[in-house]
């Protein structure tokens, strides 16, 4: 991943003049769903390039030191060497761009990729994942707890309370103390969108995480009602601009929370190279957060090599 995003100054009254066009972004939205993404010819090449932006993730209460080890080797070989072959792409390295766990689980991860002989990046949930509803004191042990335990990027959760009450300055200084905990790892700033209450609180809270110092923001746990929807994400982009416009720093997006399938992905991707170009579509400006994702887009890799469908025993589990 790129250097660190050092953030900015809290500026309050940038965030007091925010006010999101709600109808406007809903066009925009119906506009993005509403046509096919990527020509057919390049599609299997786009779903490559979303591999690579995964994060495969797996954070469950039944995690276990075994199937977060299968986690790694599919993260490793995300799609079948015989049908990367056939797309002359065996040879180029492609893996998931990092593994995503729980923090207790971040030695088996760290372990399981160092046996499998790769450098991929472990990134840990932290801080009281998925509510953030724990004492201050104890979120920040987490994160130190991880990165001692090698993770290298931290997924932050922020507390709700302080965007639903407009408390920006506790919000910006409790998001530097993240940063700080960090150290060398990246951090990826969860919003938890769907508990946010407005667009406008989106916008403001996607600003004040990038002003203190977010290399990435991200839409959603994963485990709320509502995940990343395509108005969020167009929020969350405008503003990723705008702090780019204003600053000349880059933060990262990351979408969590319902894509499964290789068409999201796509839509994504053009997403992304519609909104801030072609310089955001890479894994250190990119991710996309999911556990079942790779299924799918190995399944329409299979059948754009093969013209068929897979069968379930043509792609075995791993």
């Amino acid at each position: 991943m790129s250097a660190h995003q050092q953030g900015t100054e809290l500026d309050l009254s940038w965030i007091s003049k925010i006010q999101v066009n709600k109808p406007a972004v809903l066009r925009r939205a119906e506009q993005i769903q509403a046509r096919r993404p990527v020509k057919k010819e390049w599609q299997a090449a786009w779903l490559l390039k979303a591999v690579t932006c995964i994060d495969l993730t797996t954070l469950s209460g039944d995690d276990t030191a075994s199937n977060i080890q299968r986690l790694c080797y599919k993260a490793k070989y995300p799609i079948r060497e015989d049908l990367l072959k056939a797309l002359n792409m065996h040879d180029k390295g492609i893996t998931t761009a990092a593994v995503c766990v729980y923090p207790a689980r971040v030695c088996d991860a760290v372990k399981a990729l160092k046996a499998a002989g790769c450098d991929i990046p472990v990134a840990s949930v932290a801080t009281g994942f998925p509510a953030g509803q724990t004492h201050l004191k104890t979120r920040l042990e987490e994160i130190r707890l991880a990165v001692e335990d090698g993770a290298t990027e931290i997924d932050v959760v922020i507390n709700r309370t302080l965007v639903l009450t407009g408390q920006w300055k506790a919000l910006y200084d409790e998001i530097r103390q993240f940063r700080k905990a960090c150290g060398e790892a990246h951090l990826k700033t969860i919003l938890a969108t769907g508990e946010l209450g407005s667009l406008t609180n989106i916008y403001k809270a996607s600003m004040i995480a990038m002003m203190a110092g977010s290399d990435f923001i991200k839409t959603s746990t994963g485990k709320e009602t509502v995940n990343a929807t395509f108005p969020v994400a167009i929020v969350m982009l405008r503003a990723i601009r705008d702090f780019f416009w204003k600053t000349g720093n880059k933060v990262g997006f990351k979408p969590a929370g319902g894509i499964r399938s290789a068409k999201d992905s796509l839509v994504w991707l053009s997403l992304i190279k519609e909104e801030l170009g072609d310089e955001w579509m890479k894994p250190e400006l990119f991710r996309i957060g999911a556990s079942t994702l790779l299924a799918d887009i190995e399944r329409q890799i299979y059948h754009h090599v093969t013209g068929r469908y897979a069968a379930y025993h043509d792609l075995p589990m791993s």
